[in-house]
């Protein structure tokens, strides 16, 4: 079994900001259309229109999705020309989801 760097002290209080950064990131990856965009950006980079077309989104969806995974910093971008390249931003996250994908595949 893998060894976590993190342990928890069960004499100590969770912080507001850490308390809300880990609700608002349980709340992202409840979502199905925001599961399949990380998805999708853990195999590649993709525009905002790449994404609509591969997962069958409209394209404000997909942008509306996007802002609130980059608010939690769970994704970043690239520009190139007027176009925005979008992938994911954080390891822990991802991990967390290949893990649960995982789970989910072999229940």
């Amino acid at each position: 079994m893998e060894e976590f760097e993190y342990e928890i002290n069960s004499s100590e209080e969770i912080d507001e900001e850490t308390l809300f950064i880990v609700t608002q990131t349980f709340k992202a990856l409840g979502d199905p259309t925001r599961v399949r965009i990380l998805h999708l950006l853990f195999k590649k980079e993709c525009s905002v229109n790449e994404i609509a077309e591969t997962l069958d989104i409209r394209q404000s969806t997909v942008s509306h999705q996007l802002r609130f995974l980059k608010n939690l910093r769970l994704v970043k971008y690239r520009r190139a020309g007027t176009t925005l390249y979008y992938s994911h931003d954080d390891e822990h996250v991802m991990l967390i989801l290949k893990q649960m994908i995982n789970h989910a595949c072999h229940s």
